[in-house]
């Protein structure tokens, strides 16, 4: 079954800077943990965690808890319109996104292990 995203919903969801750094973040790394979120946008786990929230009620991400720690993916279901769009907006901004993936060690590579 196709995750039933419409076009909106979709730009709604982007239409935030927090939500769209995450989403652009989660479609270069795959796959990324709330605390990894934090640190490369700088912002509280509360924050982080309202627009994941939001971000998972419109069916872009997916989730899976691990311990102590969620971690986020894009929607596997997500229609693939969507993933066309979020692919050209990241090939086409990684000036955009390379603040964010800066201030984590577990985006640059830097340390094997994530944030957590």
């Amino acid at each position: 079954m196709v995750s039933a995203v419409s076009p909106l919903t979709l730009f709604k969801c982007l239409n935030d800077e927090t939500r769209l750094v995450m989403v652009l973040l989660l479609q270069q790394h795959g796959e990324l943990c709330v605390c990894d979120l934090m640190a490369a946008l700088e912002e509280s786990q509360p924050k982080i965690s309202r627009h994941l929230a939001q971000l998972r009620t419109a069916q872009l991400l997916s989730s899976e808890k691990r311990g102590q720690w969620v971690y986020y993916r894009l929607h596997p279901q997500l229609p693939e319109w969507a993933v066309q769009v979020l692919e050209t907006t990241l090939a086409a901004n990684h000036d955009f996104i390379a603040p964010y993936v800066k201030r984590c060690s577990a985006l640059t590579g830097a340390n094997s292990s994530s944030c957590c």
